[in-house]
């Protein structure tokens, strides 16, 4: 299993680590800390040393009670960081967004990945991703993340996600994005209790058998922290288990922010096979 894009290829055959690099002022974990040009080289390139092969660029928040962005403040985040990276690294390079302008302006600047949280569901978002010929990762999301955390609801988390996840893959595949360039992504924390999070997590191998890569993203969110009452910066150690068990149901792609660690758990896992 692989994915292709431009003149890259990413190789499923073993898991990947994607990296988080956030452009944002109020992001949950990280707000602030990168948006500057040359810090968030620097935590680019650190990621990338650790082990990361693909890093995820975002301009907005999508962390509960956010505040949203225009385009223009989200191309204006974005762009100089993904264009920077382009020059120089040889990595994968993923935009964190929803929408079509973004998507459309980072194609251009030589993304490889879009990544969206409301799985190409905003305004000319899929035509545009059809356009640009690049993979997609569909996200399941619950609401709108300024009120995605108010009161979820399911009658089956995992039939839910599931059901929405193949519906949003027949619309691409309408829209001319073929099969081999689609991930799927459950959206953990997204729209979700914490009993829907682990509900999610104890059936994820059955998703990972549905023939679509999945990529996940658990790393230091509340799932982690209201499990184990911790806060942010003490997640480590349950976002690196949690990103362990994804592995081991089949996950491709895992999204954190602690690389190194997870490249550890990586590395003492695949020596145990």
């Amino acid at each position: 299993m692989q994915l292709q894009a431009n003149d890259k290829i990413l190789d499923l055959t073993r898991p990947q680590i994607m990296g988080i690099l956030n452009i944002t002022p109020d992001s949950f974990s990280d707000s602030g800390q990168f948006l500057f040009l040359d810090k968030a080289l620097f935590q680019a390139e650190k990621m990338l040393n650790e082990g990361a092969t693909i890093i995820d660029i975002g301009g907005e928040s999508t962390r509960p009670g956010a505040k949203a962005v225009t385009v223009q403040q989200e191309l204006d985040r974005v762009l100089p960081v993904l264009q920077a990276l382009h020059e120089r690294f040889d990595c994968w390079l993923s935009v964190d967004t929803s929408k079509a302008e973004v998507m459309q302006a980072a194609a251009q600047a030589g993304a490889e990945l879009i990544n969206d949280v409301r799985a190409l569901q905003e305004p000319k978002a899929l035509q545009v991703a059809a356009q640009s010929q690049l993979p997609v990762c569909l996200m399941h999301m619950q609401g709108q993340p300024r009120t995605m955390q108010q009161n979820p609801h399911y009658d089956n988390v995992y039939t839910d996600v599931l059901t929405f996840l193949q519906e949003r893959t027949t619309a691409c595949l309408q829209a001319g994005i073929s099969r081999e360039k689609i991930l799927w992504d459950p959206g953990f924390g997204f729209g979700k209790t914490l009993a829907h999070n682990y509900a999610l997590l104890k059936g994820l191998n059955r998703l990972c058998q549905q023939g679509f890569p999945v990529l996940v993203g658990m790393s230091r969110k509340s799932m982690i922290g209201n499990l184990l009452n911790r806060p942010v910066d003490e997640r480590l150690v349950g976002s690196v288990t949690a990103a362990l068990i994804a592995t081991q149901k089949g996950v491709k792609i895992l999204r954190v922010h602690d690389v190194a660690a997870t490249k550890d758990a990586l590395q003492v896992w695949e020596a145990s096979l």
